[in-house]
């Protein structure tokens, strides 16, 4: 019997589970696809920052607070066991946001994050590729970002040097409950047991707790994406305008994207995003146009109510724990939530208030 079983092998699983390692707890987990991280972990752009982070709550601010201090150590930290970098780079970030300049100054001195306002004369200094840029944007100097799919890369690795067994081809299709207590998790493959299990299983969280009610109300939201491959410095700097974000790679690789669609849990991606992604970020961004698309990807978001995840034990199954439901926010949240679901797994002093993230907090829009 393994202490405790992780399902969900994404980021917030695997750092869930290296976090419970580090705790000295005995941890297996357990992976529906064949290969781990294959979803939103890797279909996402890896900003260590919420996308206009003073429209979120004070609860996601505070778990993205932790993840924008503990990145670059955590990267270093990977890089150094596993010989894999996440390419933690500090690139800044600019957002356009005319009519919310002072609520994002007034959050930005709340929280102590560094923010300006700039000139398109200072945005054309920093940030030469981008045509015509607008009159006025925010300027983030210090927000980060990883490349997720070596994030994930790294993380594997740093289970697997741990011990940590992680089961791939194993979705799970039913538990056996009695008494308010799971007493086997089912598998094709096989059954499982554990003293604690802890559900980090993104989009699809809802679905698989549904017989375990209350279920958590998670639900995929898809996102699509283009990748120009391009030279390093073509475009320096991360830049948010109107939901659309560009990030430039290390290597030279550019991001764009990202769209917002209730599309259930098709994956597919549609020839109307390609066009609309195309169009918008040469316009913004003309070298571009001479810049060939490399691969264009859709993911699914697990978006809960008001993007506040669920972290927290099920209340009516007592060795049930929740970390899923962080929408957009996956990456920079995923520290501290799994801290935060470790702490109270573990029965540790919480690191958070744990209040905000419970099945039954509010969590209106």
């Amino acid at each position: 019997m393994s202490d405790l079983l992780v399902i969900g092998g994404g980021v917030i699983g695997l750092l869930t589970a290296r976090e419970l390692a580090l705790a000295g707890a005995k941890v297996t987990v357990l992976e529906r696809n064949a290969r781990p991280a294959r979803e939103s972990s890797w279909a996402g752009g890896g900003i260590i920052s919420p996308l206009y982070p003073w429209r979120y709550p004070d609860s996601i601010t505070q778990l993205a607070r932790a993840g924008h201090q503990s990145y670059p150590e955590l990267s270093r930290q990977l890089y150094a066991d596993t010989g894999i970098d996440p390419q933690y780079t500090r690139s800044g970030l600019f957002i356009r946001a005319e009519e919310e300049q002072d609520e994002a100054l007034d959050w930005a001195a709340r929280w102590d994050y560094r923010i300006s306002l700039e000139s398109s004369a200072a945005i054309e200094q920093l940030e030469p590729a981008r045509f015509n840029p607008p009159e006025q944007l925010l300027w983030m100097p210090d927000i980060g970002q990883v490349r997720n799919p070596r994030l994930v890369k790294a993380l594997i690795k740093d289970l697997d040097n741990r011990g940590i067994s992680l089961h791939t081809h194993a979705p799970v299709v039913g538990f056996r409950e009695n008494g308010g207590r799971i007493h086997e998790v089912l598998t094709p493959t096989g059954k499982f047991q554990a003293e604690g299990i802890v559900l980090c299983t993104g989009a699809w969280t809802g679905t698989l707790a549904k017989p375990l009610s209350p279920p958590p109300d998670v639900h995929p939201v898809r996102g699509q994406m283009l990748l120009f491959k391009g030279k390093p410095d073509q475009i320096r700097h991360m830049m948010l305008e109107e939901n659309r974000y560009i990030i430039p790679r290390q290597d030279g690789r550019i991001l764009f994207g990202s769209t917002l669609e209730e599309a259930g849990f098709d994956k597919s991606t549609t020839a109307a995003a390609r066009r609309e992604l195309t169009q918008l970020a040469r316009e913004r961004f003309p070298l571009l146009k001479n810049l060939p698309i490399e691969k264009h990807w859709a993911g699914l978001r697990p978006a809960a109510p008001a993007g506040i995840p669920y972290i927290t034990r099920h209340p009516q199954v007592e060795n049930l724990y929740i970390n899923a439901g962080h929408y957009r926010n996956g990456v920079v949240l995923a520290p501290a939530s799994a801290r935060l679901v470790t702490d109270l797994l573990l029965g540790r002093t919480p690191t958070v208030d744990p209040a905000p993230y419970a099945m039954d907090a509010p969590r209106g829009y």
